[in-house]
């Protein structure tokens, strides 16, 4: 979910695997950011725990060659459309220098994650015993809570470290999802009964489905995807023992499909 301004709120449904794993990876990170702007210990805590979340996602998947892919496919979208006369040249010229050299950053790169993390004693030990239940306890890992009972200045300048082990990868995904959501195309549909549907262009590569709503609305959408199309259901909150349920109005709302 992410808030447009003060009047919209957007909920993005991804069409692909890829798309995936860098909405998960960027939804860690801006976390990370938020609790890393917080001095008490629990925001500190919470900030080694998303760290953790990332490596977890990162070693289930070779992501620098996913991020190296996607960005060679936006290379050759752009060099497509710097052919179209209508298009602003100095403006794709500057996206072209950004997806150039996030690229050779890549290429250049041992890994997407600096290794100096993956040798930090103190932090693999924090994420050796995160895999237990409450594993962190006090008397689980003295040292730990040492850390986080100490000097505040101490425990921002080491976060601050952990989080720049992050900086290519976290760099790569943002420049990835920013082409992808610039993207989209804008029309206003109308959901009859609550639910709306549409084919998908096999011959479009559209990377991700947005859903904008007023922010006071009093319904959500349930965006499911599959190869042939999508579906968005808006839904009524339950309360209690009542489950959500479909709303039978007809929803006016706007949808971006984030083609490239």
């Amino acid at each position: 979910m992410q808030a447009a301004g003060t009047e919209q709120v957007v909920y993005e449904q991804p069409l692909t695997e890829r798309i995936r794993a860098f909405l998960r990876l960027e939804h860690l990170f801006a976390r990370a950011r938020h609790q890393l702007a917080s001095a008490d210990p629990w925001s500190s805590q919470v900030v080694i725990e998303v760290f953790i979340d990332v490596l977890q996602i990162v070693a289930r998947s070779d992501l620098k060659k996913e991020l190296i892919k996607e960005l060679e496919r936006h290379t050759g979208t752009l060099n497509n459309l710097a052919r179209n006369p209508r298009v602003d040249e100095r403006r794709l010229e500057k996206v072209v220098t950004e997806v150039r050299d996030s690229l050779n950053t890549l290429h250049q790169s041992d890994g997407i994650v600096d290794m100096a993390l993956h040798g930090d004693e103190f932090f693999c030990s924090v994420r050796q015993r995160s895999s237990i239940p409450a594993g962190t306890c006090d008397f689980d890992l003295p040292g730990f809570h040492h850390w986080l009972s100490g000097s505040e200045s101490r425990r921002r300048e080491d976060l601050t470290r952990w989080f720049s082990s992050f900086n290519v990868l976290r760099d790569s995904i943002e420049l990835c999802l920013r082409l992808v959501r610039e993207s989209a195309i804008a029309t206003r549909e109308t959901a009859h009964n609550g639910m709306f549907q549409e084919t998908v262009d096999r011959g479009a590569p559209c990377q991700m489905i947005r859903v904008a709503l007023a922010h006071d609305a009093p319904y959500y959408p349930e965006i499911s995807a599959g190869r042939h199309r999508f579906t968005v259901r808006f839904m009524l909150p339950g309360s209690g023992p009542q489950r959500p349920s479909q709303t039978h109005y007809d929803i006016p709302f706007d949808l971006l499909r984030c083609v490239i």
